[in-house]
């Protein structure tokens, strides 16, 4: 078998991300939120009078919550192997879906931590 290293390896690699993204933007409607309350994220962070770290803390807390990629992944396999309910199907779909509650939760935090002084004078 002939693995590709070095650069052609990156190249490669980019290229099924990118498709990855492409799959994800096409089939996966919580990803197109996502993205979308990324750049509303990243408009208000460049616009709030932050510090640069505040404002890398409250872009980067939004990038976390695209693990839903991760979550569509899982989800993705889930139904390739069956679509009959299953305990650990359900147990996996769940468990992935717990992982974006909980960035979005911590996301949430951030924002509310960072944007409470600034509304509080």
């Amino acid at each position: 078998m002939n693995k590709a290293t070095g650069v052609t390896r990156i190249i490669k690699a980019t290229g099924y991300s990118l498709k990855g993204l492409k799959q994800a933007w096409q089939h996966e409607a919580a990803f197109r939120q996502e993205l979308m309350l990324l750049v509303v994220a990243v408009l208000v962070a460049c616009w709030l009078p932050v510090s640069l770290l505040e404002r890398l803390l409250l872009i980067g807390v939004v990038v976390v919550v695209l693990m839903e990629l991760v979550n569509s992944a899982i989800e993705a396999v889930v139904d390739r192997v069956g679509t009959e309910h299953h305990e650990l199907s359900g147990r996996a779909k769940d468990i992935g879906s717990a992982a974006v509650f909980m960035a979005l939760v911590f996301a949430a935090v951030v924002w509310v931590s960072i944007l409470w002084p600034l509304v509080l004078g």
